[in-house]
């Protein structure tokens, strides 16, 4: 199980999710789930963004261990973090 979060550090958003990731992986990460952060403008941010036909950012996805989409938030717009966790946690459920 993984959470995978894209975005822009220079963005105008990014202390939000920066708020968000630091909060999401005090409070719900571990036992087999983990979090990987990546910058919308580096190669793999781009490649991860290609992979799953993402067009904005930021991006939260919950992944199966095999790279499959659970759930996906796109768009400034964050979700409440009750909400993320809902999806990590029934997804290994």
């Amino acid at each position: 199980m993984k959470l995978l979060v894209i975005y822009r550090p220079d963005a105008e958003y990014s202390r939000g999710m920066e708020t968000f990731i630091h909060d999401f992986e005090h409070k719900h990460e571990g036992l087999g789930r983990r979090m990987e952060v990546l910058n919308a403008d580096s190669r793999d941010g781009s490649a991860m963004m290609s992979i799953y036909d993402i067009f904005d950012h930021p991006a939260i996805l919950v992944l199966q261990d095999d790279g499959r989409v659970i759930h996906q938030w796109v768009g400034k717009d964050l979700p409440l973090m009750d909400e993320v966790a809902a999806y990590f946690y029934a997804a290994q459920a």
